[in-house]
């Protein structure tokens, strides 16, 4: 598979190149510090074994829990790899490590598939994205 990578790196035409083709970043929103390094390094052998590499800097965890309303610095730093294009994709365990209620996730969601960016979850089915009273749509 890495010598796909490389095929369709070779197609893009120097002057648009950013971040090649299999650059990612790494994120997780985790309970404590040995919980991250552990995630971190499970999602870390999920990208190794597709051929795709993590820009130094790019595998961040965010301590805390999940849905929790405050600043996340670990997403900030995934937000700025993304804007200075240094990146091609974003790999999570689930979707909800980016927004864990619907309409955050699908915001975030949004913004990195304006960026061209892919997103993949290693278990896109461990923790759906939560959805709160207010968000329910009534007919």
């Amino acid at each position: 598979m890495p010598d796909a990578f490389a095929a369709l790196s070779a197609l893009v035409p120097p002057a648009v190149r950013a971040a090649p083709i299999g650059s990612v970043a790494l994120y997780a929103v985790v309970p404590s510090e040995a919980d991250g390094t552990r995630v971190l390094g499970e999602l870390r052998s999920y990208v190794a074994g597709r051929g795709w590499h993590v820009p130094v800097g790019c595998a961040v965890a965010d301590v805390g829990v999940l849905g929790a309303n405050r600043q996340r610095s670990g997403w900030r730093l995934v937000r700025c790899a993304v804007q200075a294009q240094a990146i091609t994709g974003l790999v999570v365990p689930c979707f909800a490590h980016i927004g864990h209620r619907w309409a955050d996730w699908n915001r975030e969601r949004m913004w990195l598939l304006g960026h061209g960016l892919f997103v993949m979850a290693t278990d896109p089915n461990a923790l759906p994205v939560g959805v709160s009273p207010e968000e329910v749509l009534c007919p």
